[in-house]
């Protein structure tokens, strides 16, 4: 009875300890999407994993659609300390870890295991390994989707229909080239523009998942949807470091423990919806096709040298990994 008095007592005690470790505390957590996007509903569910791990005591704050600032903006605000927490495209990272941008070579990965298999293993870890110099720490990858191609002017059936079609990419180099390299006119710009600048016709066209291409109503100002899937798009949940570094040990293994559950809610929730965003774009008016496997393979052979010449310039430690573990996912 004494011995059970006593552990009891530990128990409590050890209780005590583990409370006074989490601290009442609010987490800004800012992201581009709409609050109906995937990416959202991620959020969502992290914050209610959160808040009920910590007793309440952790409470994150969701800021969608770009309230916080485009994703460079709230790069920089983690990295100074004034916002805690943030998802967005892992091709944001580029301009600091350069690496990133093997995450965003074209046609490398065809199916969502393949794409799981290459972030969760140690390639996509030795991603994250480099983030904390930089003022970030990472709680992993979250889905975004493969990527497709809307414009006003024609389908996209093969490399040539990309030829002098003026799109909206990413501010970043690989996709820069990679339709340079088709023959388009790329043109950088930050997401929040895109709506307007199609309305406008200040660009024809643009890439993103089919839920992006949804949430945000590109079918009222684009008419052709062209399942391209050029390159397979992750979300990565950043957290400042400089907030990292003054949570305990508790609370930190809380966030990373609400990521990991939430990961796996949210990939489900953002591929269901991009299988139902096809047939609810076809049904606001869009004209959707699909591109045969043989042109896929002839898009990917003239990216190929875009590629090369990237993969040249980066560690080649971390592009030696990329490529084994690349092998490795995509065996039959």
């Amino acid at each position: 009875m004494k011995r059970l008095i006593t552990f009891t007592a530990l128990a409590l005690a050890f209780a005590g300890a583990l409370a006074q470790d989490i601290q009442d505390r609010t987490l800004k957590f800012g992201h581009l999407n709409n609050p109906d996007h995937p990416v959202s509903l991620g959020t969502k569910r992290f914050a209610e994993l959160v808040a009920a791990k910590s007793g309440g005591k952790l409470k994150v704050q969701e800021f969608p659609s770009s309230q916080l600032g485009n994703e460079l903006q709230q790069q920089s605000a983690l990295q100074g300390g004034v916002q805690e927490m943030s998802a967005p495209a892992t091709t944001s990272l580029a301009g600091i870890v350069k690496e990133f941008g093997l995450i965003d070579f074209p046609f490398a990965v065809g199916t969502y295991a393949q794409a799981d298999a290459l972030l969760d293993g140690p390639f996509g870890q030795a991603l994250l390994a480099k983030l904390p110099e930089k003022g970030l720490v990472s709680l992993g990858y979250w889905d975004l989707g493969f990527r497709n191609v809307t414009n006003s002017r024609r389908p996209i059936q093969k490399a040539e229909d990309l030829d002098g079609l003026k799109l909206r990419v990413i501010p970043n180099p690989v996709f820069l080239e990679t339709f340079k390299a088709f023959k388009a006119n790329p043109v950088p710009m930050p997401f929040a523009e895109l709506y307007g600048a199609l309305e406008s016709k200040a660009v024809d066209g643009q890439e993103n998942p089919f839920a992006v291409i949804l949430s945000n109503k590109f079918f009222e100002v684009n008419k052709y949807v062209s399942a391209t899937q050029h390159v397979y798009a992750a979300n990565i949940i950043l957290v400042s470091k400089k907030f990292w570094d003054r949570l305990s040990p508790t609370e930190q293994k809380i966030l990373h423990d609400a990521a990991n559950e939430a990961r796996g809610y949210q990939r489900q929730a953002s591929r269901a919806a991009a299988q139902k965003a096809v047939s609810e774009l076809q049904a606001k008016g869009m004209q959707y096709n699909e591109v045969s496997a043989e042109q896929r393979a002839r898009m990917s052979d003239i990216a190929k040298p875009v590629t090369e010449r990237f993969a040249a310039t980066y560690d080649p430690a971390i592009v030696k990994l990329y490529q084994a573990e690349l092998a490795k996912a995509v065996k039959p």
